[in-house]
Formats: C-alpha cells, sequence, structure tokens
C-alpha cells in the first residue's frame, strides 16, 4: 500500500509542479510521476531535518518542501529531457 500512495503522491506533486512552472514542459507522464516521488521522499527528508516532519495537525512545512523539491526536480527534468531529445519534436 506504501507504494501506491508514493505514485499517487508523485502524480499529484509532479503535475501541480508542471502547473507552476512557466512554460511548456516536454516531459512524459511517467517521468513526471518518478520526479514528483523523488521530489516527495527529498521534501520529507529535508523536512525531518529542519523539525518539522510530525507537527500537530496538518504538516504544511513538510508539504510545501515535498512540492518545493518536486518543482525543481520537474524544472531539471524537463530541461535534461529536452536536452537529451533535441529537436526532435516540433513546439
Amino acid at each position: 500500500m506504501g507504494w501506491l500512495w508514493a505514485i499517487i503522491v508523485g502524480l499529484v506533486l509532479g503535475l501541480l509542479a508542471k502547473a507552476i512552472i512557466p512554460g511548456k514542459q516536454h516531459l512524459p507522464l511517467w517521468l513526471t510521476v518518478i520526479l514528483g516521488i523523488i521530489g516527495g521522499v527529498a521534501g520529507n527528508a529535508i523536512a525531518r531535518a529542519a523539525g518539522v516532519d510530525a507537527t500537530a495537525g496538518i504538516d504544511w512545512w513538510r508539504h510545501v518542501f515535498q512540492l518545493a523539491m518536486a518543482i525543481i526536480l520537474v524544472g531539471l527534468g524537463d530541461k535534461a529531457w529536452t536536452a537529451a531529445r533535441g529537436d526532435r519534436r516540433s513546439a
């Protein structure tokens, strides 16, 4: 059940990151989900290091860190994907 939850959270974080980043991203959905999962895990690690991973109520700071990491990773992943694919796709 943990893997299913990680995929769902990764999908949500990845899609939110794509919506926040200006311009068009060329990442496929599967890569967006993977980067969202990695962003969620990295955001949890940062929240744990900052001491805000377990607070009373909703862990807003943890979610902020997760989303921020997903935005960074999706942005960097899109640049890497575009550079690797070259101009084979038309805009």
